[in-house]
């Protein structure tokens, strides 16, 4: 969780950077960095306050270039090419979220999970926005998963989820994940389902996977987990994939344009699972209440 100071201000000043929690539970703003040339120390003191706060804020960086913000992501690892989103010409590496494109991402979400290997990290430039709406939000998945009880805990450790996209760019795409995931890097436990992509818990029966993940969702949704944050011309936000949820608030007509690096990332790991996948009896019916029940058996 953040760390907060004794100061009125809530801020702490490292050698370069002044650092200022933007809530409770995760997120913080970053002065003092020109991203468009960091240097390698400062690079990793920001992966650093990145594993701690899980979501970092860098006001004004109005140098970011395309190419900067490419070879900033290239510093967290390979960058992704988009399969289907419109991409900036010239720098295919560079995603374009375009308000008046459909690019309100208003529903939570981890991106990309449907993908075998989901992005370890996004970078969010956002160029334009409105004067007023348009926040978005992220949820610490880590806390979310340390808040339910043990023994849901222990049921959730055994269990694996299917995500799945179906979309006319690129057909059909799913991959199988565990329930919670152990973070390569500081080897904590979070939830890893969403309610954008996931489809069911294949070894429960399709009735409990939908309670079970209904539960779920609603739980690392509430608000004690999350923080908001109100985005100024040429702020820009990085998050880690592995931990969080985000979403962006629709509450607004103005247009918005945000340019996103997405870094590559690995198969998420986590407890082996202990049951097969559930065999329903012959006569067994399943009646999908939810919209992402999107698999039969």
């Amino acid at each position: 969780m953040p760390q907060t100071t004794d100061e009125p201000s809530r801020s702490a000043v490292t050698p370069e950077f002044a650092i200022r929690p933007v809530s409770g539970a995760l997120g913080a703003e970053v002065r003092g960095v020109d991203l468009a040339e960091i240097t390698d120390a400062q690079y990793a003191r920001i992966h650093a306050l990145l594993l701690e706060h899980l979501v970092l804020f860098f006001p004004g960086q109005e140098n970011l270039t395309p190419e900067a913000h490419v070879a900033l992501g290239r510093r967290f690892g390979e960058v992704e090419v988009h399969p289907f989103l419109p991409k900036l010409e010239d720098h295919p590496e560079v995603t374009l979220i375009e308000s008046d494109q459909g690019g309100k991402a208003d529903e939570w979400h981890i991106d990309v999970t449907f993908s075998p290997k989901p992005p370890v990290a996004s970078i969010l430039h956002l160029v334009t926005c409105p004067p007023a709406g348009g926040d978005t939000m992220w949820s610490n998945q880590y806390l979310a998963y340390e808040r339910l009880s043990a023994p849901f805990r222990e049921l959730l450790d055994g269990l694996t989820a299917v995500h799945l996209l179906r979309a006319p760019q690129v057909g059909e795409m799913s991959a199988e994940h565990p329930v919670v995931r152990i973070h390569p890097e500081t080897g904590r436990r979070s939830l890893y389902v969403t309610r954008m992509w996931t489809s069911h818990i294949p070894q429960l029966s399709r009735h409990e996977s939908d309670a079970v993940l209904q539960l779920l969702f609603e739980h690392s949704e509430q608000p004690a987990l999350t923080c908001r944050y109100r985005w100024d011309p040429q702020t820009v936000a990085l998050w880690d994939n592995r931990a969080t949820q985000h979403m962006a608030v629709n509450d607004y007509q103005d247009y918005r344009l945000g340019r996103r690096v997405t870094v590559l990332g690995d198969h998420p790991a986590g407890d082996t699972p202990r049951r097969p996948a559930h065999r329903p009896h012959g006569d067994e019916r399943y009646y999908p209440r939810r919209v992402n029940a999107r698999f039969g058996y």
